[in-house]
């Protein structure tokens, strides 16, 4: 069936980076489209919402800049979504999104934060995963397209990642037939402060894994998670030290000054007890501790527990475990740190919170969603939203951190 095509005049941007335009009453998301552009634009089915893939444009927004990578065009790289936008327009249009959803999602009567800009536009990214696939003329390692989630496309550079990582994908290009024997895999290669490691997802036997390691001379650790299985270090240059497989600072400016702001609002309370939930490496745990302030750190990754634990100040504690399991016991608290990943807290940490007999003088909830942020507010109507504060973590992206400061609604 012929879709239609309908002229559009893209009035603002959605969360995930789509513009958004209205036809017929009908809302449509269009990727690749600025506010202020008027465009013809094919419809996917709908009634109320609708999917459109922009056909051209008739009228460009004053918001639109030249996408400065040849992956987000001619490979349409998912791995971006704003990247045919000014920055200043990128940040507007994140704040706008934070907002929207603490309004309608959360149930909060707040204004959008301004979004504190990354120092580093390009280049900013210690991290970078790929997608490998093993086909007939040989392997090829990159990103979906954003409008083909099966498909990956061949990248050669990526614009937003630190050229010392590049660097090391390119090193490894000539290894890949030493990586399990399977079709498919995931690859990150992380920068740390003694090199970079590199995690291989997938398959189910690897005996080559030395002889990789061996050939990789820019790798200081090696990592695999094979399939159904539990990840583990491989081998590293220097065994003395480990750095953990799953924590990065994807943009090392920008979490320091996020960072930074959390343990200033943490420690305005003058909190005798803390819970760091979701505590990770221990980077906001050590420094709470190192105050003098009992601190409960609680985090999933029993590596990330071990590569701290030992370094907190008692009566401080490191607890390996699930945040919803722990968390009841860990209370009551002064401040309560929440730093889960994009899927927000467990309702059960939620609902701990809300009935808390002696709740928190404060929680700090850092999120990298605002959609599940503002879920897990709404369900703690007994706290109010004090302050809320934004950081672009990941420019050229959709995506965003936000630090919100709830408060007892009585305080």
């Amino acid at each position: 069936m012929t879709r239609t095509v309908a002229r559009i005049e893209i009035a603002s941007v959605a969360a995930g980076g789509d513009g958004v335009g209205r036809t017929d009453g009908m809302v449509v998301f269009v990727p690749r489209t600025a506010p202020g552009d008027v465009a013809l634009v094919r419809l996917g089915e709908g009634r109320r919402f609708a999917r459109g893939c922009l056909e051209s444009i008739e009228v460009a927004s004053s918001l639109r800049v030249e996408p400065i990578c040849t992956h987000y065009v001619a490979d349409r790289c998912g791995g971006c979504q704003l990247q045919h936008l000014a920055y200043a327009a990128q940040l507007a249009a994140k704040g706008s999104i934070i907002g929207d959803a603490l309004r309608r999602i959360g149930k909060r009567a707040v204004d959008a934060p301004v979004v504190a800009p990354s120092d580093a536009q390009w280049r900013y990214r210690r991290k970078l995963t790929l997608h490998l696939r093993r086909r007939a003329a040989g392997w090829v390692a990159g990103l979906h397209p954003y409008d083909d989630p099966d498909a990956v496309f061949d990248l050669r550079d990526c614009p937003i990642t630190d050229a010392a990582v590049v660097a090391v994908w390119r090193e490894l290009r000539p290894l890949f037939d030493l990586l399990p024997e399977v079709r498919a895999l995931r690859m990150a290669v992380r920068l740390t402060d003694h090199g970079a490691a590199v995690v291989v997802e997938g398959g189910a036997a690897w005996p080559s894994a030395d002889q990789f390691f061996a050939r990789a001379l820019s790798v200081t650790e090696l990592w695999w998670h094979p399939q159904g299985g539990r990840r583990r270090r491989l081998a590293a240059r220097n065994e003395r030290v480990r750095t953990g497989a799953s924590f990065v600072q994807v943009n090392a400016g920008v979490a320091a000054a996020l960072r930074s702001h959390v343990l200033e609002r943490v420690r305005s309370h003058d909190p005798a007890r803390v819970v760091d939930a979701y505590a990770g490496m221990g980077a906001t745990a050590l420094p709470l501790a190192t105050d003098g302030r009992t601190v409960v750190a609680i985090e999933l990754d029993r590596d990330a527990v071990d590569s701290f634990r030992q370094r907190l100040r008692a009566p401080s504690t490191a607890i390996a475990g699930r945040v919803e399991d722990h968390l009841p016991g860990a209370l009551p608290a002064d401040v309560v740190l929440l730093n889960p990943p994009r899927v927000g807290v467990d309702a059960r940490v939620a609902a701990a919170l809300e009935a808390a007999v002696q709740p928190p003088r404060a929680i700090l909830y850092v999120s990298c969603d605002p959609a599940t942020l503002a879920r897990d507010v709404a369900r703690m109507p007994r706290y109010r939203v004090a302050s809320v504060r934004a950081f672009d973590m990941f420019p050229q992206t959709a995506h965003v951190e936000t630090v919100c400061e709830l408060v007892p609604e009585a305080a």
